[in-house]
This record gives C-alpha cells, structure tokens and sequence, in this order.
C-alpha cells in the first residue's frame, strides 16, 4: 500500500516523504541514515515511526492546523475589521497584518483571516503598475493593435526590441542536484563575466525569431540589427513594431527608413512596453534558457541561447492578441482616473 501511495504523483509531498520512512525503516536503514537521505531530523523520523506505530497509514496523514477559530462573529466586527484592512496601517508600519488586526478588535489571527479571504481582502499582496502618459496613447495603441489583429497584406509585422546586459553569472560553488523531497539549492554568491546585449525581432505571424548579439546596445547597434533583420526578408514590406527609445529615432535611422521605404515604424506608447510582442517573449526566454543557470563566459551565454532560439524556431509559437484597441483605451482612461482620485 505505501509503495503505491509513493508511486502516485498526486500524493502531497509531506505524505509521500513520511510513507518513505516507514519503507526505508522497513528495509532495515537506520535512522540517521533515513534522516540524511530525505532532508529531515532524527527526531523527526522517530516521531513519525511513532505515529505509525500507534495509528497505522491515517498516522502518515497531515494534521489539521491548530488554532482556535472565533465563530458567531457580529456583522459589525467583521465590517470593522474589513474598514481596518482597507485603511492605512498603524504608524511605522507597512502594511496590516491578521495579527495586527486581530489585536486591534479583540480577536484571533485566524478570524480575522477567515473573514478577509471571504470578503477578498489581501493586505498582505501588493503589486506594480505603469501607465502612460503619452498625449498620443489612444492613436498609437490603435496603430499597433490594428497590425496584430488585421496586419497588412503582402507584409511583415515584426516585434522588435533589444534585452539588455544579460549577465554571464557563474556561482562560487556547484548546485546540489535535485532529490525526492529535496529542491536544487544553488549558493548566493557568483563569479561576473560580463555581459551579452541580445536584439530580437518576433515575426508577429509565426512567432519566429530573428536576433543578433552585441556588446552594447547603441543606434549604431539597433542600425545593424535592422540592416540584418531587411536582409532576412528582402522581398516583403515590413511593419515593425517597437518603443520609442533614443536609439530607435536617430538621424541616422531616420535616413535608412527613407533609405528603406518598404520598413515601417510603428512606436509604442511611452511606458507601455506590455504592447509589444517581443516582451513576452523575453518573459519566457529568461524564464526557461536563463533561470538558475550558470555561464562560465559570455561565450558559453551566448551558445546557450543560440540553442534556446534554434529549438524556438523550430517549433514557434506566436502571441495570440485578443483584446481590441478601445478596450485598452477604456482601461487606461480607468486607470487614469483611479490614480486621479488617490492623489486628491
């Protein structure tokens, strides 16, 4: 019965872990032993020998949590308490906590937890935002979401934007290997060699990928990464879209469009860097080729994410837009208007 409850994959893991010690005592390993190969204490092992000992597998089963819960709370302590958790916190503080809330009506920490969750109440959750305040935010976002949902004939619609001083980290010691019951552990402290900056272009259409790596991110740069991207489609007219940084409206780029009249720039809003498709793609990029991995060289970067961008390509997936321009206007005209009301 525990090697199958072992075997399930849907099991929780503090299950599974204790099911494993009464297999290994089982097998004659001692406890220290049983103790260092699942991450616990002697002590531990013993009392979970114990609880089988006394209940059989139900002595295996996580415990109900302790703490008493208040019940038959007054409506008129439950709107305290939510007005409590809505309004500043105390002096020195930076947020509410259920204790600091429970204390200032008398109640547990566990009541006052119970009664935001049902109201959805999350003091203890923050989040970011950015908004833009480009006079020209209704007009831009209409141009670039028009492109992603009914992009030209006969034409391109690229995503392009540059992911910069992606850092060559190598840790000081070699991570401990993943076990069951045990994550990876990896040390905090690491060796710099340098930096890579990679620019992209994502084909809207196809969700492939075309880049270029460099050792800075200057117009002379982003120049040459579009010198590459026109040669990588020489017969098309391309609609790119991308921000309206400094190094994206050079002299120097305003005579290669002219140059180039089949190359369309199309700029993002100020401070809306969610509008562009190459984002999201560098959303994932870091996540699945960059995350807690360790480069010995900018070199050995770089070879590494020629092999995330080779796999990628073979098998692309493209962003699917959805959500209509007014859509996003209205929301930021909302947004505007929340940040308004706060300030006064």
């Amino acid at each position: 019965m525990l090697e199958a409850l072992v075997a399930r994959a849907s099991e929780p893991a503090g299950l599974v872990r204790r099911a494993r010690v009464i297999l290994l005592s089982a097998a004659g390993v001692g406890g220290v032993e049983i103790a260092s190969r699942l991450d616990l204490s002697p002590e531990a092992v013993s009392r979970i020998r114990r609880r089988f000992v006394r209940e059989g597998v139900d002595g295996l089963c996580d415990r109900p949590k302790s703490g008493r819960r208040d019940h038959a709370v007054p409506v008129e302590t439950v709107e305290e308490i939510v007005q409590l958790a809505l309004s500043p916190p105390p002096a020195g503080r930076s947020r509410w906590t259920t204790r600091l809330l429970g204390e200032a009506v008398g109640r547990t920490s566990g009541c006052v937890s119970d009664i935001l969750r049902a109201h959805g109440v999350k003091p203890h959750l923050t989040r970011t935002y950015k908004v833009s305040r480009d006079p020209a935010f209704a007009a831009k976002v209409t141009d670039v979401v028009g492109l992603y949902l009914h992009p030209p004939e006969q034409a391109i619609v690229l995503s392009v934007d540059e992911k910069t001083s992606i850092q060559a980290l190598e840790r000081t010691q070699p991570p401990l290997p993943l076990r069951a019951g045990r994550a990876v552990r990896h040390t905090h402290d690491y060796r710099r060699h340098g930096v890579v900056d990679l620019f992209a272009a994502l084909e809207v259409a196809t969700g492939k990928v075309t880049h270029r790596f460099s050792t800075s991110h200057t117009a002379g740069d982003f120049l040459r990464f579009m010198k590459k991207v026109a040669r990588t489609y020489p017969d098309w007219q391309l609609h790119v879209v991308l921000d309206n940084s400094s190094t994206h409206n050079t002299d120097d780029v305003r005579a290669w469009l002219v140059d180039n009249p089949r190359v369309h720039f199309h700029y993002t809003p100020t401070s809306a860097s969610w509008l562009n498709q190459i984002e999201g793609f560098f959303g994932i990029l870091a996540k699945q080729s960059l995350s807690v991995t360790d480069f010995p060289s900018k070199r050995a970067l770089q070879d590494h994410l020629i092999a995330y961008l080779r796999a990628w390509n073979q098998n692309p997936t493209p962003f699917e837009w959805t959500k209509p321009a007014r859509a996003l206007i209205r929301s930021h005209k909302r947004m505007l208007d929340r940040i308004s009301t706060a300030v006064h």
